[in-house]
């Protein structure tokens, strides 16, 4: 499974970090108040590594992921905090995104997929360098300790369903927070300066994040915690990093800054653009899981979020929530047993049944909530393939009635994949043409074939408009198999 609208802000507090130390900012050198030492930062950061590369998976392309750790220690080398242990991955995720924990990069093939040219990937990638050389996730976790909220799985979800949504995501909820706007300004400085100190050309960033706001708002995808969430203006971001990547130009003295847009072009020839289908897709609203040969619905107009471990389903109110996964038990009963001791559910009603011929078992559940209220849950194990998948629907109490025939509706739509259409869908890719006769790019787009329907996409993803003219030579993005 993919993610589509990766959509994670998650915090975490310890009884082990629950204690302030002064100390020496890297980026400012000016003393802070903290909740842990460097080599407790160090240390969160390993342990939530392994959660993040299990939840999304690493990108399968030895290359790119070579190309990702050369770049990345090169340039943390020319960071405010060149001394640690630096780790750079790039996540099989097709949601446009990139972020850091302590001592690791992430970038997911998605944001890889948008980049036009090397100073961009670098302009990016100083910035995720600047949030940790700052220290950023310290500083956040910090804020947050006292007034924690529990671990949200995303925006699509409601505060009151956190409990739900922690177990549910097995601990990983570590150090992925939103940084403020004066951080998100910090970082953007920070990876000027390290991206024009590297030679390269810092004004590009700059043009990456209009790409950014224009795929939002081809999507019409709500605010996830990208690049863009919590950021300042992208006006004024752009003439603010183009001002600063003048600035830099002149105190280091660069007067021929790389770009390096064809030898990047050609790095990324091949990789897979939007959602891989071999680990599950949506169309009209069915999810189809072609490796693992099985189907279900989603409710119309909900957001979903696929990963490796789950997906997870909600309307865009957060007022619900579903979740689909694996099971752990050698039947039915026991795997309902250990799910509602998980969640710290009391059953409410319990019955067997069969969905599509499945031998399958509906769970009715229920929970007191910190805040006063109650949760109510509707949840089906079914057995299929020698594996016992869990849906579980939930929603405040005052609003099971309402939601419970939805939950239900999925849950009974689960059934054996046998569409050859479906089960033989494979991913689209970047593919390079050379223009061969110049143009607008609308023309040259037309030249390759590529559908109407598709070319404002098309040119998002290759950082343009349309009516940009395109030289003869010049090499373009397309989208094939």
């Amino acid at each position: 499974m993919t993610t589509k609208h990766f959509v994670l802000a998650m915090g975490l507090a310890t009884s082990s970090l629950l204690f302030q130390q002064c100390a020496r900012n890297p980026v400012t050198g000016k003393s802070q108040i903290v909740t842990m030492s460097e080599a407790q930062e160090i240390a969160m950061g390993k342990e939530a590594d392994p959660q993040v590369v299990s939840q999304f998976g690493l990108y399968p392309d030895s290359a790119i992921q070579r190309y990702m750790r050369q770049k990345g220690l090169q340039l943390a080398a020319l960071s405010h905090r060149p001394n640690i242990q630096y780790e750079f991955r790039v996540l099989n995720s097709n949601v446009i995104n990139a972020f850091a924990i302590p001592g690791y990069v992430y970038f997911t093939r998605g944001i890889m997929a948008h980049f036009n040219n090397e100073a961009q990937f670098e302009g990016v990638l100083g910035h995720e360098l600047g949030h940790i050389a700052a220290r950023h996730s310290v500083i956040q976790q910090r804020n947050q300790m006292l007034g924690q909220v529990g671990i949200l799985a995303g925006v699509i979800l409601s505060p009151q369903f956190g409990q739900i949504a922690n177990a549910a995501s097995q601990g990983l909820g570590l150090l992925l927070l939103k940084n403020s706007r004066d951080d998100e300004r910090e970082a953007d400085r920070l990876g000027v300066e390290y991206s024009t100190k590297a030679g390269y050309d810092a004004t590009q960033m700059a043009d990456f994040f209009n790409t950014l706001k224009r795929q939002g708002e081809q999507s019409g995808a709500e605010p996830v915690p990208n690049l863009l969430s919590t950021h300042p203006d992208p006006g004024e971001r752009n003439q603010t990093v183009a001002q600063l990547a003048t600035e830099w130009k002149q105190k280091t003295g660069l007067t021929n800054p790389k770009v390096n847009r064809d030898t990047y072009l050609r790095l990324i020839e091949g990789i897979v653009y939007g959602e891989d289908p071999r680990e599950g897709f949506v169309e009209s609203s069915v999810f189809y899981h072609p490796e693992l040969r099985f189907q279900f619905a989603i409710p119309t107009g909900w957001q979903y979020q696929n990963t490796p471990q789950q997906v997870q389903m909600a309307p865009k109110d957060g007022s619900a929530l579903m979740i689909f996964t694996l099971a752990q038990g050698s039947n039915l009963q026991q795997a309902a047993s250990t799910t509602m001791q998980q969640y710290q559910l009391q059953v409410v009603n319990s019955r067997e049944t069969t969905i599509n011929s499945l031998p399958a078992l509906l769970v009715e559940g229920q929970a007191q909530q910190q805040n006063g209220g109650v949760i109510r849950t509707l949840s089906a194990f079914v057995q299929y393939n020698g594996t016992i998948y869990h849906m579980i629907g939930v929603t405040t109490a005052a609003n099971y009635s309402s939601y419970s025939q939805y939950f239900l509706n999925s849950m009974q739509s689960f059934r054996s994949l046998t569409d050859a259409s479906k089960l033989n869908r494979k991913p689209e890719k970047i593919r390079l043409k050379t223009v061969t006769t110049a143009g607008t790019l609308e023309q040259v787009l037309r030249s390759f074939n590529m559908p109407q329907a598709r070319l404002n996409e098309l040119a998002i993803l290759n950082g343009m408009n349309l009516t940009d003219r395109v030289s003869q030579g010049t090499l373009v993005k397309t989208i094939g198999e």
